[in-house]
């Protein structure tokens, strides 16, 4: 039983993000990480016939003076178990966070962290050789000190395209960074009965591409906001599932 592609954006068109993949989540509200940046359904996000771009820029909108793009496939590409991948060049400047990630569509466990988050990618600017990958969930997170994830350090994370995956089963997910395994997360090496407090990850999840500035991870070495714009390419995102 092998994977087949079932969705995918080559980002081989010109214009705005394929509007029936992709939405715009906008605002500037601090995202519940005290981020600096506001979020635009405009200009921050464009396709060139070859990638898409998310570009940070310093610019007043809102109560901000920073504006950048956050894109989510929610209710346009929604799975339960696959494989997820895009391929990612990362922004050099103090102060960025670019990041691949996932979030659940329904919440039925509740919400943050108890119906669960997959970041597949995290990076942060004053960090620049180092790749964040983490599972967040009711047992796990960080407001506990319980947090499970790996940092890698990828030397010219900024300076070249590199592939990041993860790959969804129904007890494990296992995350690569071109096609090596990084981090691999079973709740069953952790605790003998597995709730959902461990493994929310039976429900549909969403993929979401978003360039923050600032933040609590992403500020945590200090912010260069006068070296904006800066720019998160990513040459194609595509989704694979097993096939009965």
């Amino acid at each position: 039983m092998g994977y087949k592609l079932v969705w995918q954006d080559e980002f081989n068109y010109t214009g705005p993000p394929d509007p029936s993949k992709w939405n715009f989540e906008t605002g500037g509200h601090g995202w519940g990480n005290n981020e600096l940046q506001f979020y635009t359904d405009g200009g921050n996000a464009w396709v060139d016939g070859q990638k898409l771009t998310i570009e940070a820029r310093k610019e007043v909108k809102g109560n901000r003076e920073i504006t950048s793009a956050r894109l989510t496939t929610k209710n346009k590409g929604d799975w339960l178990y696959g494989m997820f991948e895009a391929r990612i060049k990362l922004p050099k400047l103090k102060g960025t966070w670019p990041a691949f990630w996932m979030l659940p569509t329904d919440w039925e466990y509740g919400g943050w962290p108890r119906s669960g988050e997959i970041d597949i990618m995290e990076h942060i600017g004053s960090a620049v050789d180092k790749i964040f990958t983490t599972v967040h969930t009711e047992a796990f997170n960080h407001t506990k000190g319980t947090q499970v994830g790996k940092t890698e350090l990828l030397a010219g994370a900024t300076d070249d395209f590199y592939l990041y995956s993860v790959e969804w089963l129904p007890n494990e997910m296992i995350f690569r960074v071109d096609e090596k395994v990084q981090f691999v997360y079973c709740p069953a090496e952790h605790v003998k009965n597995v709730t959902s407090k461990e493994w929310p990850f039976d429900k549909r999840f969403y993929m979401v591409l978003n360039l923050a500035f600032g933040g609590n991870l992403g500020g945590s070495r200090g912010v260069d906001p006068e070296g904006l714009p800066a720019r998160y390419e990513i040459d194609y995102v595509r989704v694979y599932q097993k096939q009965e």
